[in-house]
C-alpha cells in the first residue's frame, strides 16, 4: 500500500510539473541603451554616495512587469549594506513565457530576492526606504527598500531591510510604463565603510500607437 501511496505521489508531482508555464528568462544587459523613452522617474530621498552609472533598457516594445532585489542581511555589528541591487522583469504584451531582465550596475553584497510581478499590467511608479547619512563614524547602509506601483494598481514592496524611512513616491508613467534602470552605486570601499546602493531612476516609454486601416 505504501509502494501504491509512493507511486501515486510521484505521478501528479509529474503532471504537476509538466501542466507548469516555463517562462524562459534573458538578460539584456546593455543591448537596447539606445531605446528612446518618454520621461525619467525620480525621488528626492536618494543618498550622496557614488556616481550615476549606465542604463539599462527593455527591448522595443517591452515593459518591466515584475521586480527582484539584491539584500545583504543584518551583519550584527559589521558592515551593513541593505539594498545592494534591483533587477526588473521585462515583458512584451502580457506575455510572460518570454521574459528579458535589466539591473544596471549592482551592489557585490546579498542574494537575490525571488521575482515578484504585477496581478496584471506593468510597473509605473516606485518609492524608496533610504537610511539618512549616518555621520563620520556611523555605518551607512542608504537604500534599504523599494515599493513599485502597477498599473493595475497593486503595491509590490521587495525584501530589502527596515532602516530609514521611506519618501515620497516618483511621477507615474502615462501612456506605457518603466521600462528602463539606472543606479546610483558607490563602489567597493574596500575594508571602509560601504554603502552600495544610493540611489535609482527608471525610464518611462510609451507604448506604440497601433494604426488600425480602414478598407
Amino acid at each position: 500500500m505504501a509502494n501504491l501511496l509512493g507511486a501515486v505521489a510521484v505521478l501528479a508531482a509529474l503532471s504537476g510539473g509538466l501542466c507548469e508555464e516555463k517562462a524562459f528568462l534573458q538578460r539584456a544587459g546593455a543591448a537596447f541603451s539606445n531605446r528612446e523613452y518618454s520621461s525619467l522617474l525620480t525621488v528626492n530621498n536618494g543618498e550622496r554616495f557614488g556616481n550615476w552609472t549606465w542604463p539599462e533598457m527593455c527591448p522595443d516594445e517591452f515593459f518591466a512587469v515584475g521586480f527582484s532585489v539584491r539584500v545583504e542581511s543584518n551583519q550584527y555589528g559589521s558592515d551593513d549594506t541593505a539594498l545592494n541591487g534591483i533587477r526588473l522583469i521585462c515583458s512584451k504584451d502580457g506575455n510572460r513565457s518570454f521574459l528579458y531582465s535589466i539591473e544596471s550596475h549592482t551592489g557585490y553584497f546579498g542574494d537575490w530576492s525571488p521575482p515578484q510581478y504585477c496581478p496584471s499590467g506593468v510597473l509605473t511608479s516606485f518609492q524608496i526606504r533610504v537610511e539618512p547619512h549616518q555621520g563620520l563614524f556611523g555605518d551607512d547602509t542608504a537604500v534599504n527598500s523599494i515599493k513599485f506601483r502597477c498599473s493595475s494598481n497593486p503595491t509590490l514592496e521587495g525584501t530589502g531591510m527596515d532602516w530609514g524611512e521611506y519618501g515620497h513616491w516618483s511621477q507615474e508613467c502615462h501612456g506605457g510604463g518603466i521600462c528602463g534602470i539606472e543606479s546610483k552605486m558607490e563602489e567597493y570601499q574596500y575594508g571602509l565603510d560601504d554603502s552600495s546602493l544610493n540611489d535609482v531612476r527608471f525610464h518611462c516609454c510609451a507604448r506604440a500607437q497601433r494604426v488600425r486601416w480602414r478598407v
